[in-house]
């Protein structure tokens, strides 16, 4: 199995001009990167003083590239509407051929990026409404008619313009069972805090026994600093260079970006 490569970009500080970040995309396609997923944080603790926002860069990525696949890894979906995310999500689809991958998760609220809006910060509810707005979101993009009245999400069938398939990548931390299980239902599951790459046979082992559909998507992402060899080829379909999310320094950032997925990638 040949494993794509990617860089997980943190859109702050110095990265965070869309204009970077879309410059940044189209120097990652020239070259050889096979992805470019853009984090989607409204603060990030008090080290982060700039944060872009993640629909306005998935916009320049789609416009400056042409054969990249991008989206956000990962917006919390707790916190957005999904008829509203659904329409992001298919407007990109269109926008940009067909590349649009959305990453979806529950957010987290170490740093009170929930509850200093008013939004859930109890992470167990969160799963209840990603399971809610799971279905609304994949009911809206399906083009099927939607009419859901749920205990987090009202939604009624909207109007959409054909667009491509977008598949539905959810993250989790390694161990944890729950969000693998649901990641299996959809199209990939990006695994957080997964520390050694032999680790890699246990989580495909277990995927395996939710029966994820043909095309199913392993992501796993990795410091710049990072040996990425021992990763490769172990079942993991796709394996991310994580740029930030501290100090980021742009010219560090283009180095890391010009020089490419390493040999034998």
């Amino acid at each position: 199995m040949t494993t794509r490569r990617g860089l997980f970009v943190a859109p702050f500080d110095a990265l965070s001009d869309p204009r970077v970040v879309g410059d940044l995309a189209a120097a990652a396609e020239r070259a050889g990167w096979d992805g470019f997923f853009v984090w989607d944080h409204l603060q990030y603790g008090e080290r982060v003083r700039a944060i872009a926002d993640v629909w306005t860069c998935c916009a320049a990525v789609a416009m400056r590239t042409d054969t990249l696949l991008f989206g956000p890894m990962v917006t919390p979906l707790p916190r957005r509407r999904p008829q509203v995310l659904a329409r992001q999500a298919s407007s990109l689809a269109v926008l940009s051929g067909g590349r649009f991958v959305l990453g979806l998760g529950l957010g987290d609220d170490w740093v009170g990026e929930f509850s200093a809006f008013g939004d859930e910060p109890d992470p167990k509810v969160r799963g209840r409404m990603l399971d809610e707005g799971l279905e609304v979101l994949t009911g809206l993009l399906s083009g099927e008619p939607v009419d859901h009245d749920g205990a987090h999400y009202t939604a009624r069938d909207v109007a959409f313009r054909p667009a491509p398939a977008v598949p539905i990548w959810l993250a989790g931390r390694y161990g944890n069972q729950a969000p693998m299980r649901r990641a299996a239902r959809y199209d990939g599951f990006f695994v957080i805090g997964l520390d050694r790459p032999d680790d890699l046979h246990q989580l495909t082992a277990d995927l395996a026994e939710h029966s994820p559909a043909t095309g199913f998507d392993l992501v796993v992402d990795l410091r710049p600093d990072q040996d990425h060899t021992p990763w490769l080829h172990r079942g993991a379909t796709w394996v991310l260079t994580r740029i930030g999310p501290f100090d980021l320094d742009l010219d560090e950032v283009r180095r890391i970006v010009d020089a490419g997925p390493a040999p034998g990638s």
